[in-house]
């Protein structure tokens, strides 16, 4: 890799998080954020085990498809190994935030507000890049896990969407 040729990349398949509680998150997402929840599974083969570094782990999943997406969400709790919460605040390196692209912004923030969605701010107008004059706001899963969600005609390299 590192050549420059992306042509070995073929898509994105899907981003994963984890999370405290499987059944507090799948409610969050299904329910609040209204996303399509395609199918869960619980995961304790060799491999997998393997495969995440975790001998004896056992992966209870859900799997969200991402709105007007090929991509996927896909939610993890991880059984039966040591767990620590991370602070999930959004400076710290290793932590992570995805973003929507949604239309009517501050309907959904009212909505959202409402249903008891922790927000970082309300929403805000972008005054530099690609989405200067458009609306953007963060807000928080239940395990702190940041979501940001932007109303915008561009995309981050300023292509028309």
């Amino acid at each position: 890799m590192g050549d420059g040729d992306s042509s070995r990349f073929d898509g994105v398949s899907h981003f994963g998080i984890q999370v405290e509680d499987l059944e507090r998150s799948v409610r969050f997402y299904e329910d609040v954020l209204g996303f399509e929840l395609v199918t869960r599974w619980v995961r304790d083969q060799p491999y997998i085990q393997k495969l995440v570094g975790y001998p004896g782990v056992e992966l209870n999943v859900a799997v969200f498809r991402l709105p007007v997406s090929d991509a996927f969400l896909e939610i993890l709790e991880y059984r039966n190994v040591d767990r620590a919460a991370v602070d999930p605040s959004t400076a710290n390196p290793g932590t992570a935030h995805f973003c929507l692209y949604v239309k009517d912004l501050d309907a959904i923030y009212e909505r959202l507000r409402a249903a008891g969605v922790e927000f970082i701010s309300e929403v805000m107008t972008p005054t530099i890049g690609p989405n200067q004059g458009a609306k953007a706001v963060y807000l928080k899963d239940p395990d702190g896990i940041r979501i940001e969600l932007v109303d915008t005609p561009r995309t981050l390299a300023g292509d028309p969407r």
